[in-house]
């Protein structure tokens, strides 16, 4: 019985600008803008939300499904999931496009000019949850849009639990749309600016949002994070990192924790627990996948936090 995780597959291609872009972006000449930065330092990144994901519940010794798509251009990172163990089974290849890439350009005051070109993520809608068998857990990440609201409804029919994880997608949806979502999933997880704009888009508190699922999980960043379920809220504490090197891939690092708990019948305070050590080990390294620790280093590091053990009987 499989994670099915259902979300994007994309490279991150990251570059350093050795100065500040206000010193290069005249606010009187913005209307006729035409610049270019000089960008020594640049390195190239296997991200993506359901890669991100999936590599973490691996960390965690899970044998989790991918379900996402990729272009033409995405031999490498096909290489990077066989090297890893991590099936491909669902990973669909659309001809005529580009795997989804984000170019970053950050200068030294960390300021970021993004560009993102979705490419074969806007036919997610074409992977369809049905055709993976054995699944007893599933999350809708940040995908293309239809993909994210027909696999929403495909768990759903299915009679699947699965989190609803909007994240950087959650602006394409109206009010509406994330309340029949919610209405469909059994959990839902977002950030504290992601839960902010839940509120303004349904006009519903927090607390009257987390009635419609079994747990609502808000990230708080360097606050930790608050699960609100059963009428009641767990504060979860943010676990002290080694160092703070990079926040990228850290949501998707807690995700994994999240859905390994639920997966293994682990109680919330538990849950949440391993989901803040995960992110937390995610945030000392650069990029989404280049933490490794192993299982054993995993759970070590989470008796040091918690003053007790990381595994229940059943998985250990």
């Amino acid at each position: 019985m499989s994670i099915l995780v259902c979300g994007s597959i994309a490279y991150d291609t990251i570059m350093v600008f050795h100065d500040r872009f206000k010193n290069h972006i005249l606010p009187e000449q913005i209307h006729i803008l035409n610049v270019a930065f000089l960008v020594p330092d640049m390195r190239r990144e296997f991200g993506g939300c359901a890669g991100n994901i999936a590599y973490n519940l691996k960390l965690l010794g899970d044998d989790p499904l991918i379900m996402a798509t990729v272009g033409d251009d995405a031999d490498p990172y096909r290489y990077r999931l066989e090297r890893l163990g991590l099936r491909q089974d669902h990973v669909r290849r659309v001809p005529d496009t580009f795997t989804a890439q984000a170019f970053i350009t950050t200068d030294l005051d960390d300021n970021q000019i993004t560009a993102f070109h979705p490419g074969a993520m806007n036919h997610s809608h074409l992977n369809k949850v049905g055709d993976a068998a054995g699944v007893r857990l599933g999350i809708v990440a940040p995908d293309g849009r239809d993909g994210m609201l027909g696999h929403a409804a495909q768990f759903a029919e299915a009679g699947i639990p699965f989190i609803f994880d909007p994240g950087q997608g959650l602006p394409m949806f109206s009010g509406e749309e994330l309340l029949h979502c919610l209405q469909l999933a059994s959990y839902c997880s977002v950030n504290d600016y992601e839960a902010r704009l839940l509120r303004e888009k349904t006009g519903l508190a927090l607390e009257e949002l987390a009635t419609r699922v079994e747990a609502l999980i808000v990230t708080l960043g360097a606050e930790g994070s608050q699960i609100y379920t059963g009428g009641r809220r767990i504060d979860i504490p943010c676990v002290k990192p080694d160092e703070v090197v990079d926040p990228t891939g850290c949501g998707d690092a807690y995700r994994a924790g999240l859905l390994y708990g639920i997966a293994n019948g682990y109680d919330w305070q538990r849950c949440g627990r391993l989901a803040s050590l995960m992110g937390s080990i995610k945030i000392a390294h650069r990029g989404g996948q280049n933490h490794a620790p192993s299982r054993d280093e995993i759970a070590a590091r989470y008796r040091a936090a918690f003053g007790e053990e990381a595994w229940q009987q059943a998985d250990a």
